[in-house]
């Protein structure tokens, strides 16, 4: 479902981001994506020193765009003008840009969707976690079920179980896909984690992401 965010350019706004941010690295999911591009174009350059979460967040895509881009697709989120009244008790607060803010917000915006366009084709190397219910699942079934899914621009490498305790055993595996056509977050919640591979998979976690 997507997420909404209103009048970034106010306290109140900024606010409702920071307790947004503070169970959460990024906008969506597990990785950077097209969604946090969208939320930081629309955050006002100022000092954030009072929203802790959000200058965390936000310096640390401010520095993947400037390293690496962000190339994530994301779950789809909407940045609007004004919050609703239940959501805001006072008036929606007017527009103090100057036109010096507002030409660095689109310069921003420019900067963001190009760093998004260039690593639309790139690849990256992912390792994941993936644990089952208890010591009694068969993990041939699990790695099985793991690997049956097929997807354009995915390709399972290898695997080993690690013991993590009472007997129980998670499958670690690597996996190499093409960022523009493999969203690691739909690959787990529609997949991994979803009938019927969660007869034997409880949970699945990002362990590793890197560019090749």
């Amino acid at each position: 479902m997507a997420v909404t965010f209103y009048d970034l350019s106010s306290d109140a706004g900024l606010k409702k981001l920071d307790e947004y941010l503070l169970s959460r690295s990024y906008i969506t999911g597990y990785q950077a994506s097209k969604d946090d591009l969208t939320v930081y174009s629309a955050v006002p350059k100022k000092s954030l020193d009072s929203y802790v979460n959000v200058s965390r967040w936000y310096k640390h895509i401010d520095a993947l765009l400037r390293i690496s881009g962000v190339s994530g697709e994301g779950s789809g989120v909407t940045v609007e003008g004004n919050a609703p009244a239940s959501d805001v008790a006072t008036p929606p607060a007017v527009d103090t840009k100057t036109e010096e803010e507002k030409a660095a917000a689109e310069e921003r915006a420019a900067a963001a969707k190009k760093s998004a366009k260039k690593k639309e084709s790139g690849k990256s190397s992912v390792l994941l976690d993936v644990k089952p219910w208890d010591d009694e699942t068969d993990m041939v079934k699990l790695e099985e079920a793991v690997r049956s899914v097929h997807q354009e621009g995915l390709l399972w490498g290898a695997s080993k179980l690690v013991p993590v305790g009472y007997g129980i055993k998670k499958m670690t595996i690597m996996m190499t896909i093409v960022d523009d056509l493999v969203s690691v977050d739909d690959l787990i919640e529609d997949h991994l984690t979803a009938e019927p591979i969660n007869e034997y998979v409880q949970s699945c976690d990002i362990v590793a992401f890197n560019k090749i």
